[in-house]
Protein backbone atom coordinates (compact mmCIF):
# COMPACT_ATOMS: atom_id res chain seq x y z
CA UNK A 1 0.00 0.00 0.00
CA UNK A 2 1.35 3.48 -0.85
CA UNK A 3 1.97 5.68 2.20
CA UNK A 4 -0.89 7.97 3.21
CA UNK A 5 -0.33 11.68 2.69
CA UNK A 6 -1.03 13.79 5.76
CA UNK A 7 -1.65 17.51 5.85
CA UNK A 8 0.27 19.66 8.32
CA UNK A 9 -1.67 20.39 11.54
CA UNK A 10 -2.52 23.97 10.53
CA UNK A 11 -3.75 22.98 7.07
CA UNK A 12 -2.26 23.13 3.58
CA UNK A 13 0.54 25.56 2.77
CA UNK A 14 0.57 28.07 -0.06
CA UNK A 15 2.86 28.17 -3.08
CA UNK A 16 4.63 31.17 -1.50
CA UNK A 17 5.65 28.95 1.42
CA UNK A 18 7.12 26.24 -0.83
CA UNK A 19 10.94 26.04 -0.70
CA UNK A 20 13.19 26.39 -3.71
CA UNK A 21 16.18 28.26 -5.11
CA UNK A 22 16.05 31.91 -6.06
CA UNK A 23 15.58 32.63 -9.74
CA UNK A 24 19.22 33.74 -10.01
CA UNK A 25 20.51 30.60 -8.29
CA UNK A 26 18.36 28.33 -10.46
CA UNK A 27 19.48 30.13 -13.64
CA UNK A 28 23.11 29.72 -12.56
CA UNK A 29 22.58 25.99 -12.03
CA UNK A 30 20.96 25.65 -15.46
CA UNK A 31 23.29 27.76 -17.57
CA UNK A 32 26.42 28.55 -15.58
CA UNK A 33 27.41 24.95 -14.90
CA UNK A 34 26.05 23.10 -17.91
CA UNK A 35 22.81 22.45 -16.06
CA UNK A 36 20.68 21.80 -19.13
CA UNK A 37 22.77 18.64 -19.66
CA UNK A 38 22.45 17.82 -15.95
CA UNK A 39 18.74 18.38 -15.42
CA UNK A 40 18.32 14.78 -14.28
CA UNK A 41 21.00 15.26 -11.60
CA UNK A 42 19.41 18.54 -10.50
CA UNK A 43 16.28 16.54 -9.65
CA UNK A 44 18.24 14.47 -7.13
CA UNK A 45 20.00 17.56 -5.74
CA UNK A 46 16.72 19.43 -5.45
CA UNK A 47 15.10 16.64 -3.48
CA UNK A 48 18.12 16.49 -1.17
CA UNK A 49 18.13 20.25 -0.54
CA UNK A 50 14.44 21.12 -0.42
CA UNK A 51 12.51 17.90 0.17
CA UNK A 52 10.10 16.08 -2.16
CA UNK A 53 8.37 19.27 -3.42
CA UNK A 54 10.04 22.54 -4.44
CA UNK A 55 9.56 25.38 -6.88
CA UNK A 56 11.87 26.92 -9.44
CA UNK A 57 11.67 29.17 -12.46
CA UNK A 58 12.70 27.70 -15.83
CA UNK A 59 13.14 30.83 -17.92
CA UNK A 60 9.71 32.49 -17.93
CA UNK A 61 8.00 29.41 -16.51
CA UNK A 62 7.36 28.80 -12.81
CA UNK A 63 7.33 25.08 -12.16
CA UNK A 64 6.67 22.93 -9.11
CA UNK A 65 8.99 19.90 -8.94
CA UNK A 66 7.65 16.68 -7.44
CA UNK A 67 10.20 13.98 -6.60
CA UNK A 68 8.45 11.32 -4.54
CA UNK A 69 6.43 8.40 -5.87
CA UNK A 70 3.42 8.93 -3.60
CA UNK A 71 3.24 12.61 -4.55
CA UNK A 72 3.51 11.83 -8.27
CA UNK A 73 0.58 9.47 -7.80
CA UNK A 74 -1.31 12.25 -6.02
CA UNK A 75 -0.74 14.65 -8.94
CA UNK A 76 -1.71 12.14 -11.61
CA UNK A 77 -4.90 11.13 -9.80
CA UNK A 78 -6.04 14.77 -9.96
CA UNK A 79 -5.34 15.40 -13.65
CA UNK A 80 -8.89 14.84 -14.95
CA UNK A 81 -10.20 13.16 -18.10
CA UNK A 82 -7.97 15.08 -20.58
CA UNK A 83 -4.47 15.32 -19.05
CA UNK A 84 -2.49 18.38 -20.15
CA UNK A 85 1.30 18.18 -20.41
CA UNK A 86 2.11 21.87 -20.85
CA UNK A 87 0.64 24.97 -22.45
CA UNK A 88 4.13 26.29 -23.20
CA UNK A 89 5.65 23.64 -25.46
CA UNK A 90 7.82 24.99 -28.25
CA UNK A 91 6.69 21.95 -30.26
CA UNK A 92 3.14 23.32 -30.26
CA UNK A 93 4.44 26.78 -31.13
CA UNK A 94 6.02 25.30 -34.25
CA UNK A 95 2.74 23.63 -35.30
CA UNK A 96 0.89 26.94 -34.90
CA UNK A 97 3.59 28.86 -36.76
CA UNK A 98 3.61 26.45 -39.72
CA UNK A 99 -0.09 25.59 -39.80
CA UNK A 100 0.50 21.89 -39.10
CA UNK A 101 -1.92 19.65 -37.28
CA UNK A 102 -0.89 18.61 -33.78
CA UNK A 103 -0.25 14.93 -33.28
CA UNK A 104 -0.76 12.80 -30.21
CA UNK A 105 2.33 14.24 -28.47
CA UNK A 106 1.28 17.88 -28.82
CA UNK A 107 -2.54 17.87 -28.96
CA UNK A 108 -4.55 18.69 -25.85
CA UNK A 109 -8.14 18.49 -24.65
CA UNK A 110 -10.86 16.95 -26.79
CA UNK A 111 -8.57 16.79 -29.85
CA UNK A 112 -6.02 14.74 -27.89
CA UNK A 113 -8.76 12.43 -26.60
CA UNK A 114 -9.98 11.81 -30.15
CA UNK A 115 -6.46 11.05 -31.41
CA UNK A 116 -5.77 8.78 -28.44
CA UNK A 117 -8.81 6.67 -29.28
CA UNK A 118 -7.89 6.64 -32.97
CA UNK A 119 -4.29 5.49 -32.47
CA UNK A 120 -5.03 3.32 -29.47
CA UNK A 121 -7.11 0.89 -31.51
CA UNK A 122 -4.22 -0.46 -33.62
CA UNK A 123 -1.42 0.06 -31.08
CA UNK A 124 -2.80 -0.60 -27.61
CA UNK A 125 -5.05 -3.62 -28.01
CA UNK A 126 -3.46 -6.71 -26.40
CA UNK A 127 -2.23 -8.29 -29.66
CA UNK A 128 -1.93 -5.08 -31.65
CA UNK A 129 1.88 -4.92 -31.68
CA UNK A 130 2.13 -8.55 -32.79
CA UNK A 131 0.62 -7.57 -36.16
CA UNK A 132 3.92 -5.80 -36.86
CA UNK A 133 6.21 -8.61 -35.63
CA UNK A 134 7.16 -9.85 -39.11
CA UNK A 135 8.43 -6.51 -40.50
CA UNK A 136 10.23 -5.78 -37.21
CA UNK A 137 11.88 -9.23 -37.36
CA UNK A 138 13.17 -8.42 -40.84
CA UNK A 139 14.71 -5.21 -39.51
CA UNK A 140 16.32 -7.12 -36.62
CA UNK A 141 17.93 -9.45 -39.17
CA UNK A 142 19.35 -6.43 -40.98
CA UNK A 143 20.64 -5.05 -37.67
CA UNK A 144 22.61 -8.25 -37.04
CA UNK A 145 24.12 -8.00 -40.51
CA UNK A 146 24.99 -4.35 -39.89
CA UNK A 147 26.70 -5.15 -36.56
CA UNK A 148 28.81 -7.85 -38.23
CA UNK A 149 29.76 -5.43 -40.99
CA UNK A 150 30.75 -2.70 -38.53
CA UNK A 151 32.81 -4.90 -36.24
CA UNK A 152 34.85 -6.27 -39.14
CA UNK A 153 35.85 -2.73 -40.03
CA UNK A 154 37.53 -2.11 -36.66
CA UNK A 155 40.16 -3.87 -34.54
CA UNK A 156 39.15 -6.34 -31.84
CA UNK A 157 35.60 -6.64 -33.24
CA UNK A 158 34.73 -3.22 -31.81
CA UNK A 159 31.52 -1.51 -32.93
CA UNK A 160 31.95 2.23 -32.33
CA UNK A 161 29.04 4.41 -31.22
CA UNK A 162 26.47 1.66 -30.84
CA UNK A 163 23.81 4.26 -29.94
CA UNK A 164 24.03 5.60 -33.50
CA UNK A 165 23.63 2.08 -34.91
CA UNK A 166 20.59 1.45 -32.72
CA UNK A 167 19.21 4.86 -33.66
CA UNK A 168 19.21 3.76 -37.29
CA UNK A 169 17.69 0.41 -36.35
CA UNK A 170 14.89 2.14 -34.44
CA UNK A 171 14.16 4.53 -37.30
CA UNK A 172 14.11 1.65 -39.79
CA UNK A 173 11.80 -0.34 -37.53
CA UNK A 174 9.29 2.43 -36.87
CA UNK A 175 9.17 3.39 -40.56
CA UNK A 176 8.22 -0.18 -41.47
CA UNK A 177 5.35 0.06 -38.98
CA UNK A 178 4.17 3.56 -39.92
CA UNK A 179 4.33 3.41 -43.72
CA UNK A 180 5.71 -0.02 -44.68
CA UNK A 181 8.79 1.65 -46.13
CA UNK A 182 12.45 0.79 -45.73
CA UNK A 183 14.75 3.81 -45.40
CA UNK A 184 18.10 2.10 -45.95
CA UNK A 185 19.33 3.01 -42.45
CA UNK A 186 21.15 -0.30 -42.01
CA UNK A 187 22.79 -0.42 -45.44
CA UNK A 188 26.57 0.16 -45.79
CA UNK A 189 25.79 3.57 -47.30
CA UNK A 190 22.87 5.34 -45.65
CA UNK A 191 20.78 7.62 -47.92
CA UNK A 192 21.51 11.31 -47.45
CA UNK A 193 17.94 12.32 -46.55
CA UNK A 194 17.81 9.59 -43.91
CA UNK A 195 21.03 10.86 -42.31
CA UNK A 196 19.61 14.40 -42.42
CA UNK A 197 16.45 13.19 -40.69
CA UNK A 198 18.53 11.63 -37.90
CA UNK A 199 20.50 14.86 -37.47
CA UNK A 200 17.24 16.84 -37.45
CA UNK A 201 15.88 14.76 -34.55
CA UNK A 202 19.07 15.40 -32.59
CA UNK A 203 19.00 19.14 -33.34
CA UNK A 204 15.35 19.41 -32.37
CA UNK A 205 15.86 17.67 -29.01
CA UNK A 206 18.96 19.74 -28.20
CA UNK A 207 17.06 22.99 -28.86
CA UNK A 208 13.73 22.01 -27.25
CA UNK A 209 14.77 23.07 -23.75
CA UNK A 210 16.58 26.16 -25.04
CA UNK A 211 13.55 27.43 -26.97
CA UNK A 212 11.21 26.70 -24.05
CA UNK A 213 13.46 28.55 -21.60
CA UNK A 214 13.67 31.66 -23.81
CA UNK A 215 10.81 34.15 -23.52
CA UNK A 216 9.17 34.50 -26.92
CA UNK A 217 10.30 38.11 -27.23
CA UNK A 218 13.89 36.87 -27.31
CA UNK A 219 13.13 34.79 -30.40
CA UNK A 220 13.07 38.06 -32.33
CA UNK A 221 16.20 39.45 -30.68
CA UNK A 222 18.15 36.16 -30.93
CA UNK A 223 16.46 34.30 -33.80
CA UNK A 224 19.11 31.62 -34.33
CA UNK A 225 17.92 28.88 -31.91
CA UNK A 226 14.24 29.23 -32.86
CA UNK A 227 15.00 29.30 -36.59
CA UNK A 228 17.22 26.22 -36.38
CA UNK A 229 14.63 24.44 -34.20
CA UNK A 230 11.89 25.13 -36.76
CA UNK A 231 14.10 24.08 -39.70
CA UNK A 232 14.71 20.72 -38.00
CA UNK A 233 10.97 20.18 -37.54
CA UNK A 234 10.29 21.35 -41.10
CA UNK A 235 12.60 18.68 -42.50
CA UNK A 236 11.02 15.98 -40.34
CA UNK A 237 7.52 16.93 -41.49
CA UNK A 238 8.63 17.01 -45.15
CA UNK A 239 10.41 13.65 -44.80
CA UNK A 240 7.37 11.97 -43.23
CA UNK A 241 4.96 13.57 -45.72
CA UNK A 242 6.95 12.22 -48.66
CA UNK A 243 6.78 8.64 -47.34
CA UNK A 244 3.13 8.94 -46.33
CA UNK A 245 2.13 10.29 -49.75
CA UNK A 246 4.00 7.45 -51.47
CA UNK A 247 2.24 4.87 -49.31
CA UNK A 248 -1.22 6.41 -49.84
CA UNK A 249 -0.62 6.58 -53.62
CA UNK A 250 0.31 2.88 -53.63
CA UNK A 251 -2.69 1.70 -51.59
CA UNK A 252 -4.28 0.12 -54.65
CA UNK A 253 -1.29 -2.14 -55.18
CA UNK A 254 -1.25 -5.61 -53.68
CA UNK A 255 0.58 -5.62 -50.35
CA UNK A 256 0.64 -8.21 -47.62
CA UNK A 257 1.89 -5.73 -45.03
CA UNK A 258 -0.62 -3.40 -43.43
CA UNK A 259 0.88 -0.29 -41.83
CA UNK A 260 -0.46 2.46 -39.59
CA UNK A 261 -0.80 4.91 -42.50
CA UNK A 262 -3.07 2.36 -44.24
CA UNK A 263 -5.22 2.03 -41.14
CA UNK A 264 -5.58 5.80 -40.69
CA UNK A 265 -6.42 6.27 -44.38
CA UNK A 266 -9.07 3.55 -44.15
CA UNK A 267 -10.60 5.46 -41.24
CA UNK A 268 -10.93 8.50 -43.57
CA UNK A 269 -8.63 10.54 -41.35
CA UNK A 270 -7.75 13.88 -43.02
CA UNK A 271 -4.28 13.87 -44.55
CA UNK A 272 -3.19 16.87 -42.46
CA UNK A 273 -3.98 14.88 -39.30
CA UNK A 274 -2.13 11.83 -40.64
CA UNK A 275 0.94 13.99 -41.35
CA UNK A 276 0.95 15.42 -37.83
CA UNK A 277 0.53 12.11 -36.04
CA UNK A 278 2.85 9.98 -38.15
CA UNK A 279 5.62 12.61 -37.97
CA UNK A 280 5.45 12.68 -34.18
CA UNK A 281 5.27 8.89 -33.90
CA UNK A 282 8.23 8.57 -36.28
CA UNK A 283 10.53 10.33 -33.83
CA UNK A 284 8.83 9.23 -30.60
CA UNK A 285 10.01 5.63 -30.74
CA UNK A 286 13.53 6.26 -31.99
CA UNK A 287 15.16 7.50 -28.78
CA UNK A 288 13.24 5.04 -26.60
CA UNK A 289 14.53 2.04 -28.53
CA UNK A 290 18.03 3.35 -29.24
CA UNK A 291 18.69 4.47 -25.68
CA UNK A 292 17.29 1.33 -24.04
CA UNK A 293 19.25 -1.02 -26.30
CA UNK A 294 22.45 0.96 -25.78
CA UNK A 295 22.24 1.10 -21.99
CA UNK A 296 21.05 -2.54 -21.72
CA UNK A 297 24.03 -3.87 -23.67
CA UNK A 298 26.41 -1.46 -21.94
CA UNK A 299 25.37 -2.69 -18.50
CA UNK A 300 25.40 -6.34 -19.60
CA UNK A 301 28.92 -5.82 -20.97
CA UNK A 302 29.96 -4.55 -17.54
CA UNK A 303 28.26 -7.55 -15.87
CA UNK A 304 29.45 -10.62 -17.84
CA UNK A 305 28.08 -13.16 -15.34
CA UNK A 306 24.61 -11.66 -15.67
CA UNK A 307 24.98 -11.63 -19.43
CA UNK A 308 25.74 -15.36 -19.40
CA UNK A 309 22.61 -16.03 -17.34
CA UNK A 310 20.53 -14.13 -19.89
CA UNK A 311 22.17 -16.06 -22.74
CA UNK A 312 21.43 -19.40 -21.10
CA UNK A 313 17.83 -18.36 -20.52
CA UNK A 314 17.50 -17.42 -24.19
CA UNK A 315 19.03 -20.70 -25.42
CA UNK A 316 16.70 -22.69 -23.17
CA UNK A 317 13.62 -20.78 -24.31
CA UNK A 318 14.46 -20.21 -27.97
CA UNK A 319 17.24 -22.55 -29.05
CA UNK A 320 20.47 -21.44 -30.72
CA UNK A 321 18.65 -20.15 -33.79
CA UNK A 322 16.32 -17.93 -31.88
CA UNK A 323 12.73 -16.94 -32.51
CA UNK A 324 12.47 -13.58 -34.23
CA UNK A 325 8.68 -13.56 -33.98
CA UNK A 326 8.94 -12.99 -30.25
CA UNK A 327 6.69 -15.89 -29.22
CA UNK A 328 9.26 -16.97 -26.61
CA UNK A 329 9.28 -13.64 -24.74
CA UNK A 330 7.04 -14.88 -21.89
CA UNK A 331 9.68 -17.56 -21.23
CA UNK A 332 12.58 -15.11 -20.75
CA UNK A 333 11.76 -13.20 -17.55
CA UNK A 334 15.40 -12.26 -16.88
CA UNK A 335 15.71 -10.56 -20.27
CA UNK A 336 12.55 -8.58 -19.59
CA UNK A 337 13.90 -7.71 -16.12
CA UNK A 338 17.08 -6.37 -17.75
CA UNK A 339 14.96 -3.99 -19.82
CA UNK A 340 12.94 -2.88 -16.77
CA UNK A 341 16.11 -2.22 -14.78
CA UNK A 342 17.65 -0.33 -17.68
CA UNK A 343 14.60 1.90 -17.91
CA UNK A 344 14.70 2.46 -14.15
CA UNK A 345 18.34 3.59 -14.17
CA UNK A 346 18.13 5.42 -17.49
CA UNK A 347 14.54 6.56 -18.06
CA UNK A 348 14.34 7.88 -21.61
CA UNK A 349 12.12 10.73 -20.42
CA UNK A 350 13.75 11.78 -17.12
CA UNK A 351 10.95 14.21 -16.29
CA UNK A 352 7.39 14.72 -17.43
CA UNK A 353 5.01 17.59 -16.83
CA UNK A 354 1.37 18.26 -16.08
CA UNK A 355 -0.83 21.33 -15.92
CA UNK A 356 -4.20 21.08 -14.18
CA UNK A 357 -6.04 23.84 -16.02
CA UNK A 358 -9.35 24.17 -14.21
CA UNK A 359 -8.73 23.95 -10.45
CA UNK A 360 -6.18 24.14 -7.65
CA UNK A 361 -4.70 20.81 -6.59
CA UNK A 362 -3.12 19.48 -3.41
CA UNK A 363 0.48 18.24 -3.66
CA UNK A 364 1.72 16.97 -0.32
CA UNK A 365 1.48 19.84 2.13
CA UNK A 366 0.91 22.49 -0.54
CA UNK A 367 -1.94 23.92 -2.59
CA UNK A 368 -0.73 24.36 -6.16
CA UNK A 369 -2.79 26.94 -8.10
CA UNK A 370 -4.48 25.97 -11.34
CA UNK A 371 -2.46 26.53 -14.54
CA UNK A 372 0.83 25.91 -12.65
CA UNK A 373 3.31 23.67 -14.44
CA UNK A 374 4.11 20.59 -12.34
CA UNK A 375 7.31 18.71 -13.23
CA UNK A 376 7.28 15.01 -12.33
CA UNK A 377 10.88 14.05 -11.51
CA UNK A 378 10.97 10.43 -12.70
CA UNK A 379 14.77 10.17 -12.66
CA UNK A 380 14.87 11.08 -8.96
CA UNK A 381 12.04 8.75 -7.95
CA UNK A 382 13.49 5.80 -9.87
CA UNK A 383 16.75 6.23 -7.94
CA UNK A 384 15.13 6.63 -4.54
CA UNK A 385 16.92 4.27 -2.15
CA UNK A 386 13.83 3.96 0.06
CA UNK A 387 12.02 2.27 -2.84
CA UNK A 388 14.94 0.62 -4.66
CA UNK A 389 17.76 -0.62 -2.39
CA UNK A 390 21.19 0.07 -3.93
CA UNK A 391 19.48 2.51 -6.29
CA UNK A 392 22.54 3.25 -8.44
CA UNK A 393 23.38 -0.42 -9.05
CA UNK A 394 22.23 -2.44 -12.05
CA UNK A 395 20.25 -5.28 -10.43
CA UNK A 396 17.65 -6.77 -12.80
CA UNK A 397 16.94 -9.50 -10.28
CA UNK A 398 14.99 -6.98 -8.20
CA UNK A 399 12.17 -7.23 -10.78
CA UNK A 400 11.94 -11.02 -10.36
CA UNK A 401 11.05 -10.86 -6.65
CA UNK A 402 7.29 -11.18 -6.51
CA UNK A 403 7.26 -10.38 -2.80
CA UNK A 404 9.04 -7.05 -3.32
CA UNK A 405 6.73 -4.23 -2.25
CA UNK A 406 7.52 -1.08 -4.17
CA UNK A 407 5.44 1.93 -5.03
CA UNK A 408 3.89 1.48 -8.50
CA UNK A 409 4.59 5.14 -9.38
CA UNK A 410 8.32 5.00 -8.53
CA UNK A 411 9.44 3.96 -12.02
CA UNK A 412 7.24 5.03 -14.93
CA UNK A 413 9.33 4.77 -18.09
CA UNK A 414 6.26 4.72 -20.33
CA UNK A 415 4.04 6.90 -18.16
CA UNK A 416 0.77 5.70 -16.71
CA UNK A 417 -2.91 6.20 -17.32
CA UNK A 418 -4.50 8.02 -20.22
CA UNK A 419 -1.36 9.92 -21.19
CA UNK A 420 0.92 6.86 -21.14
CA UNK A 421 2.98 5.97 -24.20
CA UNK A 422 0.67 4.73 -26.96
CA UNK A 423 3.53 2.80 -28.56
CA UNK A 424 4.67 0.96 -25.43
CA UNK A 425 3.79 -2.55 -26.65
CA UNK A 426 5.51 -1.95 -29.98
CA UNK A 427 8.65 -0.49 -28.36
CA UNK A 428 8.96 -3.36 -25.89
CA UNK A 429 8.55 -5.89 -28.69
CA UNK A 430 11.32 -4.27 -30.76
CA UNK A 431 13.68 -4.00 -27.77
CA UNK A 432 13.11 -7.59 -26.60
CA UNK A 433 13.47 -9.05 -30.10
CA UNK A 434 16.67 -7.13 -30.86
CA UNK A 435 18.30 -7.90 -27.50
CA UNK A 436 17.44 -11.60 -27.77
CA UNK A 437 18.97 -11.98 -31.22
CA UNK A 438 22.10 -10.02 -30.33
CA UNK A 439 22.76 -11.95 -27.11
CA UNK A 440 22.18 -15.31 -28.78
CA UNK A 441 24.90 -14.57 -31.35
CA UNK A 442 27.42 -12.33 -29.58
CA UNK A 443 29.29 -11.92 -26.35
CA UNK A 444 29.20 -8.19 -25.70
CA UNK A 445 32.24 -6.71 -23.94
CA UNK A 446 33.22 -3.16 -22.94
CA UNK A 447 35.70 -1.22 -25.02
CA UNK A 448 39.19 -2.12 -23.71
CA UNK A 449 40.40 0.81 -21.65
CA UNK A 450 37.14 2.69 -22.11
CA UNK A 451 35.95 5.03 -19.35
CA UNK A 452 32.61 4.88 -17.60
CA UNK A 453 29.84 6.56 -19.60
CA UNK A 454 27.29 8.66 -17.76
CA UNK A 455 23.89 9.90 -18.93
CA UNK A 456 23.09 13.47 -19.90
CA UNK A 457 19.84 15.29 -20.63
CA UNK A 458 19.12 16.26 -24.22
CA UNK A 459 15.40 16.69 -23.52
CA UNK A 460 15.56 12.88 -23.40
CA UNK A 461 18.27 11.01 -21.49
CA UNK A 462 21.20 9.90 -23.67
CA UNK A 463 24.84 8.82 -23.14
CA UNK A 464 27.16 11.79 -22.60
CA UNK A 465 29.89 10.10 -24.67
CA UNK A 466 29.99 7.48 -27.40
CA UNK A 467 29.41 3.91 -26.22
CA UNK A 468 31.79 1.55 -28.01
CA UNK A 469 31.35 -2.20 -27.47
CA UNK A 470 33.03 -5.40 -28.61
CA UNK A 471 30.80 -7.98 -30.31
CA UNK A 472 32.51 -11.41 -30.12
CA UNK A 473 31.11 -14.49 -31.81
CA UNK A 474 29.61 -17.11 -29.53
Amino acid sequence: MPPRLRLPPRGPLSLAEMPGPTSAAFLYELLGRGGLRRLHELQVQGRSRYGPVWKGRFGPVLTVHVAEAALIEQVLRQEGPCPVRSHLSSWKDHRLCRGHSCGLLTAEGAEWQRLRRLLGRPLLRPRGAEAFAAPVAAVVTDLLRRLRHQRHRHPAHLVPDVAHEFYKFALEGISSVLFASRLGCLEPVVPRDTETFIRSINTMFVLTLVTMAMPKVLHRLFPGPWRTFCEAWDFMFAFAKDHIDRRVAARGEASEQLCLTDQLAQEKVPMKVIYGNVTELLLAGVDTISSTLTWSLYELALHPELQEKVHQELVTAMGDGGDTAGAAMPRVPLLRAVVKETLRLYPVVPANARVVPDRDILVGDYVVPRQTLVTLCHFATSRDGRVFPEPNSFLPERWLCRDAARHPFASLPFGIGKRSCVGRRLAEMEIHMALAQILLRFQVRPEPGGRRVRPMTRTVLVPEATVNLQFLDR
